[in-house]
């Protein structure tokens, strides 16, 4: 047999190895995680709740879920140890102090294209703004204005059906 033959098993067997060697490392932090628990810790369970731990013994952990509610559960079922910001973060929705007020993102995005001046002034006056073109009899007449642009034009133009902001008849 030649190398080239051996080639392709080679690069599977190594493949093999460098995943079963990551999934040993996580394992053993996963076992590390939970050896670091200590009573007084938060910690979120592979289903979900979040508890505070009470007691640790080699197998099982008895853990505060709330008020007169203690549950025992196996160490393997505790999915994450968490920080202290974290646990008081996700349970009593304390957020940390040191952050700052600019983090923040507003609920609407009206507050992210208007400028303090331009909110206070469209809170002022409730006008429709008008988005269409600019008709020939709104432009002041000088002596360079069209021919078009007498008293008999605007009346014509007056006659014309304006465009309405969108609300039509035909839907």
């Amino acid at each position: 047999m030649s190398l080239l033959t051996l080639l392709p098993f080679i690069v599977l067997i190594g493949a093999m190895f460098l995943m079963t060697r990551s999934a040993k490392k996580k394992q053993q932090q996963a076992v590390d995680m939970r050896n670091q628990m200590q009573p007084g810790s938060g910690i979120r369970t592979i289903g979900g709740i979040y508890a505070t731990v009470k007691e640790v013994n080699e197998d099982t952990v008895l853990v505060d879920a709330g008020p007169g509610v203690e549950l025992l559960f196996a160490k393997n079922a505790i999915g994450a140890v968490l920080s202290d910001d974290e646990y008081n973060r996700v349970v009593h929705g304390i957020e940390h102090d040191l952050k700052s007020d600019a983090d923040l993102v507003p609920d609407d995005a009206s507050s992210l294209t208007e400028t303090d001046d331009s909110a206070a002034d469209a809170g002022a006056d409730d006008k429709a703004v008008d988005l269409g073109k600019k008709d020939a009899a709104d432009e002041p007449a000088g002596d360079d204005a069209p021919a078009g642009d007498t008293p008999a034009a605007e009346a014509k133009t007056d006659a014309e059906p304006k465009k309405t902001d969108g609300d039509s008849e035909a839907k």
